[in-house]
């Protein structure tokens, strides 16, 4: 479903993607995994075209969409949520959704009633008629996971959904994510609680200083000495 192809981003002097390859396959949950700093979110944000590469190429359905604005890169099928989440704080929850869902509908019934389905998904659908802001974390993370669903991706990039969650929320979330799944949409996540990843990745892909350094199954990549040595250090590897 995505290639991304010899992808190389560079700010100044500075590469912060190198060279990397690698294949998202039609409804796999595939896992992209760094310690800070390695490229994670500049590739997400290469992929739905907020960045342009300075050379690569990014395949979407073998379909060339690598200097493609986001707001087409979305049409054609692809969301994202973000690790900072930024949702439009002074409207409700449910409007919040009702925004994204206009990318696929043209009238306000329309909007609501896709947004109060994409709710209900989302196990949302008791804030409905509260302001965002004042959400708890692990609500505002499942509505920006909500915001992006109404959308109707074919594949959604997941950017440290569990960032901040209590074990509870944790179970949740990863809950949640299945589900999305089990909807039959693709999903591309950045995660550091290994808990997370590891549970629910099908093949994972780690990088570091942008560039790759493992790919494999969860249990191949937990184990490879040079993801070890980049996280933990040489010590432990």
């Amino acid at each position: 479903m995505l290639e991304v192809r010899s992808l190389t981003k560079f700010f100044g002097g500075l590469g912060a993607v190198v060279e990397l390859s690698f294949q998202v396959n039609q409804g796999e949950i595939f896992g992209l995994i760094g310690p800070n700093g390695a490229g994670k979110t500049t590739v997400f944000n290469l992929i739905n075209g907020f960045y342009h590469p300075s050379s690569g190429n990014i395949l979407f359905k073998g379909e060339p969409i690598t200097h493609l604005k986001p707001s087409v890169i979305c049409e054609r099928g692809i969301a994202r949520t973000f690790q900072v989440v930024k949702p439009l704080s002074r409207m409700t929850v449910l409007e919040n959704v009702m925004t994204s869902a206009f990318l696929r509908v043209n009238s306000l019934n329309e909007a609501e009633e896709e947004a109060l389905k994409t709710l209900e998904f989302c196990t949302l659908i008791h804030r409905k008629d509260h302001l965002a802001k004042s959400l708890t974390i692990g609500d505002r993370k499942r509505l920006e996971i909500a915001r992006a669903l109404a959308t109707r991706p074919q594949l959604i990039l997941l950017d440290e959904t569990a960032a901040g969650l209590n074990p509870a929320e944790l179970d949740q979330a990863i809950d949640l994510i299945r589900k999305i799944r089990h909807q039959g949409i693709t999903i591309l996540i950045v995660e550091h609680i290994m808990k997370v990843i590891m549970s629910i990745s099908d093949r994972i892909h780690a990088i570091n200083y942008g560039q790759t350094i493992a790919e494999g199954t969860p249990q191949e990549v937990a184990n490879n000495k040079a993801v070890i040595e980049a996280y933990l250090g040489e010590a432990y590897a």
